[in-house]
């Protein structure tokens, strides 16, 4: 009524022409009903059988705007396999949003009520509030399989890697309390839960670290560590490289291995996913900052770039907005903005790793920058650097 503008039977006829269309096109063809959940059960019956007739394989009942809870979604697809009469021709999928944190668990009620198909996404990614977790999803159907009488083939050692990883594409760090995959998912702080847990691991934990792809690592990585030692904690973490990226990541590991005594699998991740530049890109050469509580801070930064270096100085308000000042001079790109800067260590100890993720904007582009060192100065600087040169390869 008020978006389509359209009365009911308006709105079958488009079903079926729509479903009819794509049907010539591919084979395997999907019908959402947008606003499901909220819709007349018996009118969004009689739209599914009539895309199901028109030729969808896969019919969708989506909690768009995350308003459903668990009962209501179980008591929908109930129903809906009931008075669906061509249902069985056709995959039943729902698509849930978490806009009031249940979008996990009205998936979960939909399976329970006999849905065939779960549409989710790695760590609940999506419009608004987002999308049902794909790591939630199939933790719970593995460990609570036998209730929920369902199963899936997803090998969940790969879970943790493609969180991380898409964490990393869209410049974001996990919350440490982040189920499955957070920092504190599978840690025990209070005595008595440590104590459970080195009597016998179920106690406290229904799932295993090793689970979700997480290896327990008894080998500490240091300075006299070979190379043979690093290339087998990065297979036994899911890592296989080839004997060059060995030798390039060895190389980094020692200028690591200076500046750090212990080295940990958080640090290793993130040597390994902070990727090298091509030579065309502007490169740190050195960078000398002054600052004070009580003036302007200063700061002198040199780049290279395919064998020529550049230097300049400038002043700006604190030692990285002064090296942010410097890089744009040398740089000089067209007029960008810088939206968001964030810092976090990736490992314990004051010796830790400081990863700085910047976000920059030039129009409706938008590109994320990160830099990785134990000088968060340093780290400041290379994730800037690292969003320039996206910047200019854009351009």
């Amino acid at each position: 009524e008020y978006k389509l503008k359209k009365t009911p039977q308006e709105v079958l006829q488009q079903t079926a022409e729509a479903v009819a269309f794509a049907k010539g096109l591919c084979q395997d063809v999907e019908f959402s009903a947008e606003d499901a959940t909220r819709s007349d059960p018996a009118f969004l019956a009689k739209v599914l059988q009539t895309a199901i007739d028109a030729g969808a394989t896969v019919v969708n009942v989506p909690d768009t705007v995350g308003y459903a809870i668990p009962d209501e979604m179980f008591r929908l697809i109930t129903e809906l396999k009931q008075t669906v009469p061509n249902l069985h021709r056709a995959q039943l999928s729902v698509h849930c949003h978490n806009d009031l944190g249940m979008a996990v668990a009205n998936s979960l009620a939909a399976v329970r009520a006999g849905a065939d198909q779960v549409e989710c996404s790695v760590n609940g990614i999506g419009e608004r509030a987002g999308n049902a977790a794909l790591e939630e999803l199939v933790m719970a159907l593995k460990t609570r399989g036998k209730t929920l009488d369902a199963f899936t083939g997803i090998d969940t050692k790969a879970i943790y890697r493609t969180s991380k990883l898409v964490y990393y594409v869209i410049g974001q760090t996990v919350p440490i309390n982040k189920a499955i995959v957070g920092q504190n998912a599978f840690m025990h702080e209070s005595g008595v839960h440590q104590h459970g847990v080195m009597a016998k691991r179920e106690t406290y934990e229904i799932m295993s670290p090793q689970d979700i792809g997480l290896v327990q690592n008894n080998m500490v990585l240091g300075k006299h560590s070979g190379k043979h030692a690093l290339e087998t904690r990065l297979r036994e973490m899911g890592y296989h490289l080839t004997p060059e990226e060995t030798d390039q990541y060895f190389e980094r590991f020692k200028r690591l291995c200076d500046r750090k005594k212990a080295i940990t699998d958080r640090d290793l991740e993130a040597m390994l996913s902070d990727r090298s530049q091509s030579e065309a890109t502007y490169h740190l050469a050195g960078f000398e900052v002054h600052t004070s509580s009580s003036g302007t801070s200063s700061c002198i930064i040199r780049l290279t770039r395919q064998k020529e270096t550049y230097e300049e100085v400038s002043l700006g308000d604190g030692p990285i907005d002064a090296a942010y000042n410097a890089i744009d001079k040398i740089v000089g790109i067209e007029e960008h903005t810088l939206e968001d800067y964030n810092i976090h260590s990736v490992s314990e100890g004051k010796d830790a790793l400081g990863e700085v993720i910047v976000k920059l904007r030039v129009g409706s582009k938008k590109v994320t920058g990160r830099g990785l060192s134990t000088d968060v100065i340093e780290s400041s600087i290379l994730a800037y650097l690292n969003g320039i040169h996206k910047l200019i390869e854009m351009r």
